[in-house]
């Protein structure tokens, strides 16, 4: 009998782990300050009341830390190694977050200006987690697992927003919106992520691709030997030094990404659009109003909270046909049914939402459009998780060269954090002004979103990091971005392997299924 390697054993799947928990770190914070900025100790600490707008600039300020920090560790990871960067974004997040923990621990004045630099250091931090996590994972996993790989670790990321919304609620029940602890301890607990990702550092091995692309072909045999065994390291050490000779002497700059004129213009643009048309899902709006949308449809504050982490508990679930579908079906399938299953389920929002507000009016029970409405709202956050959360962080990956991989990856979260500072500084004004209204807003820029991927967005899974680089030279010499028309519409689909290289049928999309399991 084969023996069932284990993610103490399998490099590969220690790297997953790892990658997984790290990504888990962003998540928490995603879910921390829900329930601390409706903390009336916490407000009275900061010296700012419940509808300052103070309270959103301080969360939405971590945004455009991680878009710094994606810049400053994208440099170091292509300049001193992926390993180092990553040690520098987890010390950096772990600091900042001490920092948000001791404001106006034992005094007042002051307390809102080191908040404001504790939610800055840890967005830089966790603004490197974000470039340069998908970048280590991507490089060390195999062509036709890429996105699952991904997925899995996206999946950590709903775990830590679970972990940290589930003790915020509970800490808040048991202790009072009135209590110290009840929002330092969420902020404090964090620090299981950053300080136990350091603990196992070591373990991890330098990604064989930027060994190679430094002329370190030594210290690549050695990572990949490490990683992968003597003979399939031998092989995968040919191919990567034949796939380097092809980039040799091309060094890319962010100047060269934004140039019109140059190749990697084209990808950056995909990249942009890509975070761009996630925001414009609207789920990021939903995520930090959830409770909100509960009220909206009728239920009390504390239920509303409850079915909150229920919602965030089904995301969790959920997530699992991301990374059994994404590698399968591939990238634009999964984000073009999530864009149709948000239309509609946005759709309903409205109709569910107005109903709910003229319910004594017309006679209608609450509960008669009060479950529809939180249905469709789980469905809606599944719906976004399966497509467009991890695919969006993926696409990145695999569409740029070794040399302008973590840069790729780097403005993909500089987007992520412009468009998220945007939206949690719109949101309240939007939900306070339009209230159901919205959410027909969202399934108008959901459908924008589904529009443009299926014209322009290539399927880039399946193939390997070369073969990808094909549909943009492609696409220049056909003179248009249209998928549609590079190569007869080549890169609309997923290029089924033959099973065990052999030749005959592509391999079944329940096969492919089966096969992730």
């Amino acid at each position: 009998m084969e023996k069932i390697k284990s993610y103490f054993t399998d490099r590969k799947q220690q790297v997953v782990l790892f990658s997984s928990t790290a990504i888990a770190l962003y998540g928490y914070d995603q879910g921390m300050m829900s329930l601390i900025n409706t903390n009336q100790d916490y407000l009275k600490t900061m010296g700012i009341a419940e509808e300052d707008p103070q309270v959103g600039v301080i969360v939405s300020i971590y945004y455009l830390g991680c878009a710094v920090g994606a810049v400053i560790f994208s440099y170091l990871a292509d300049t001193y190694g992926r390993k180092p960067a990553l040690f520098g974004c987890l010390a950096m997040a772990s600091l900042g977050n001490l920092i948000m923990f001791v404001s106006g621990l034992g005094y007042s004045q002051g307390a809102l200006i080191v908040m404001y630099i504790g939610r800055v250091v840890m967005g830089l931090g966790v603004g490197g987690v974000d470039s340069v996590v998908p970048v280590y994972s991507s490089e060390l996993a195999s062509d036709d697992s890429r996105g699952k790989a991904l997925a899995q670790e996206f999946q950590s990321n709903i775990f830590g927003l679970n972990m940290a919304f589930a003790i915020n609620l509970a800490l808040t029940v048991h202790l009072g919106k009135t209590n110290e602890w009840a929002w330092r301890i969420p902020i404090i607990a964090m620090q299981l992520y950053p300080l136990g990702l350091l603990a196992i550092f070591e373990r991890l091995p330098e990604s064989p691709r930027w060994f190679i692309f430094h002329e370190r072909h030594d210290d690549a045999a050695a990572s990949l030997k490490y990683i992968m065994g003597e003979e399939d390291g031998k092989k995968m050490l040919g191919e990567l030094q034949e796939n380097a000779k092809q980039e040799s002497g091309k060094s890319i700059g962010y100047k060269d990404m934004f140039n019109p004129k140059h190749p990697m213009f084209h990808p950056t643009l995909i990249t942009i659009m890509g975070q761009v048309n996630q925001a414009l899902t609207g789920y990021g709006a939903v995520s930090v109003y959830g409770p909100q949308i509960f009220e909206l449809l009728g239920y009390e504050v504390q239920l509303s909270e409850f079915l909150t982490q229920g919602n965030f508990i089904s995301y969790f679930f959920l997530m699992t046909f991301a990374w059994l579908l994404v590698d399968a079906v591939g990238r634009r399938t999964v984000l073009l049914g999530g864009s149709a299953a948000l239309i509609t389920c946005f759709l309903l929002l409205t109709l569910f939402g107005g109903l709910a507000s003229e319910s004594s009016e017309l006679g209608i029970p609450r509960q008669a459009v009060a479950i529809p409405g939180i249905v469709s709202l789980f469905l809606a956050t599944g719906a976004f998780g399966i497509g467009w959360l991890a695919t969006i962080w993926l696409i990145p990956t695999e569409i740029f060269p070794t040399s302008a991989r973590a840069q790729g990856t780097a403005v993909s979260v500089i987007i992520w954090g412009l468009a998220n500072f945007a939206v949690t500084l719109l949101t309240p004004i939007l939900f306070n002004n339009l209230k159901y209204w919205l959410f027909l807003v969202f399934a108008m820029t959901n459908t924008f979103a589904g529009v443009w991927t299926y014209f322009y967005q290539p399927e880039t899974g399946g193939r390997s990091f070369e073969e990808n680089q094909e549909f943009f030279d492609e696409a220049r010499e056909a003179g248009s971005w249209r998928v549609g028309k590079v190569r007869d519409g080549e890169f609309r689909k997923l290029p089924y392997p033959k099973p065990d290289g052999e030749e005959g049928e592509t391999q079944p999309l329940l096969e492919r299924v089966r096969d992730q399991l």
